[in-house]
């Protein structure tokens, strides 16, 4: 059963190897990581390395299909190096693997041009699934991480339909002005301030204040306590 799915892939690929530079700077973990990639027959981890440096000087020798790249190595900084990695060697495709799971971290890494994120932590099957698709040109990232950037732009987006006097009216609410303070404040009148505060609540989808001084707590528009 193994042997034949084995095939099926291989035949799939038209019997194209996907070779792969494993990039972390702990040798037990690039030893892990070898037998797990060469237990699928299409693939062929071709050098390790354990340092950014080491990292740019393979890719530029090996031109592999797959650069595996763990975020924090010694030299020099990871995600300042990708876009020199990428122009050094086109046709690579970059996977970040690593422990950060903060969505900021991930979100620089597909800017400078990885097309994978996955986190050690990761079953993995699910890392296979990511060499996979970035060796078609196809990006992945870890779902839960995912999630969280698709909030964060979300919020983002709503955000910016914010005029900038609903902003400012946004931010005397959430530091707990009255319609009338926030009118005198603004010379403007009560029913101008309760059509601004409206229209708040309509774009962000938002009910009490509750909600909108979290918002802006959330978004920076007041600073915490």
């Amino acid at each position: 059963m193994g042997e034949s799915a084995h095939s099926d892939v291989i035949q799939d690929r038209d019997g194209a190897v996907t070779t792969i530079l494993l990039a972390d700077d702990h040798a037990v973990v690039r030893s892990g990581l070898r037998m797990l990639l060469e237990s699928e027959p299409d693939f062929e981890v071709v050098a390790e390395v354990g340092d950014t440096d080491a990292a740019e000087r393979s890719v530029r020798g090996h031109k592999p299909d797959i650069l595996m790249l763990d975020l924090n190595m010694p030299g020099r900084p990871t995600l300042e190096a990708i876009p020199d990695i990428l122009e050094s060697s086109p046709r690579t495709s970059i996977v970040v693997l690593t422990m950060q799971d903060d969505p900021a971290f991930a979100r620089e890494a597909m800017r400078a041009g990885a097309l994978g994120y996955v986190l050690k932590e990761a079953a993995d099957d699910e890392l296979i699934s990511a060499v996979r698709l970035a060796a078609e040109g196809k990006t992945y990232m870890h779902p839960r991480l995912g999630a969280k950037l698709a909030a964060q732009a979300d919020d983002a987006g709503r955000q910016s339909v914010l005029t900038d006097r609903e902003r400012e009216v946004l931010k005397m609410i959430a530091l707990g002005y009255t319609n009338r303070e926030i009118a005198d404040e603004f010379v403007l009148s009560v029913r101008t301030v309760e059509s601004h505060r409206a229209h708040i609540q309509q774009k962000l989808d938002l009910v009490s204040r509750a909600e909108l001084v979290r918002y802006a707590l959330d978004n920076g528009i007041i600073d915490r306590p």
